[in-house]
C-alpha cells in the first residue's frame, strides 16, 4: 500500500534520521549530497568543509532536503523538504550549532572519538576548534512525505 505521511509522521522522520540528502543548483546543473543534521522542529541544521555544496548554496539559497527510512523494499518512508541555505555565522548560534550535532550524531559513530573533520570532539571545550567548518541551516518553507508497506 502506497500513501502520503501525515504532518506528524513526516515530523517524526525527520527528527528521527541522521543523515538526509540536501540538493541545490548552479546554473541548471544539479547536485545531491548526503549530509549529517539535527532537525529542530523548523529547521536542519547542518556543517560542511568549503566545497561546491556551500559554494552552489551561496550562489542559489533555494534547495531541496530529502531523508528516508527503508527497511525493506517494499517497508519504507521518505520526506522531502523544501527550503532556503542560510549559513550561521552569529557565534552564539554556531555555538548551539555544533553542540546539537554533536549530541545527535556522536551516539551513531562507531567509535565515539574526535572527528574534527566534522567539527565533533569528545570534549564540550574542544568543539568548534576547526576554523574552516561552515555551519548552515536550512529554514524549511514545505514538506511532503509518502510510504510504502504491505
Amino acid at each position: 500500500m502506497l500513501g502520503k505521511l501525515n504532518e506528524e509522521q513526516i515530523e517524526n522522520l525527520l527528527k528521527k534520521q541522521v543523515t538526509g540528502r540536501i540538493a541545490c543548483t548552479d546554473h541548471g546543473l544539479p547536485y545531491i549530497v548526503p549530509v549529517n543534521y539535527v532537525y529542530d522542529g523548523k529547521q536542519i541544521i547542518s556543517h560542511s568543509a568549503p566545497g561546491k555544496k556551500v559554494e552552489m548554496m551561496r550562489k542559489n539559497p533555494r534547495v531541496c532536503f530529502q531523508v528516508d527510512e527503508i527497511k525493506t523494499i517494499f517497508n519504507w518512508q521518505s520526506v522531502v523538504a523544501w527550503g532556503r541555505f542560510e549559513e550561521i555565522t552569529d557565534m552564539a548560534e554556531k555555538e548551539q550549532a555544533i553542540l546539537a550535532l554533536t549530541h545527535r550524531i556522536m551516539p551513531f559513530a562507531e567509535k565515539p572519538i574526535n572527528h574534527t573533520s566534522h567539527g565533533l570532539a569528545e570534549n564540550e571545550e574542544d568543539v568548534g576548534t576547526r576554523l574552516d567548518l561552515i555551519l548552515y541551516k536550512i529554514v524549511l518553507i514545505s514538506k511532503t512525505g509518502r510510504f510504502e508497506h504491505s
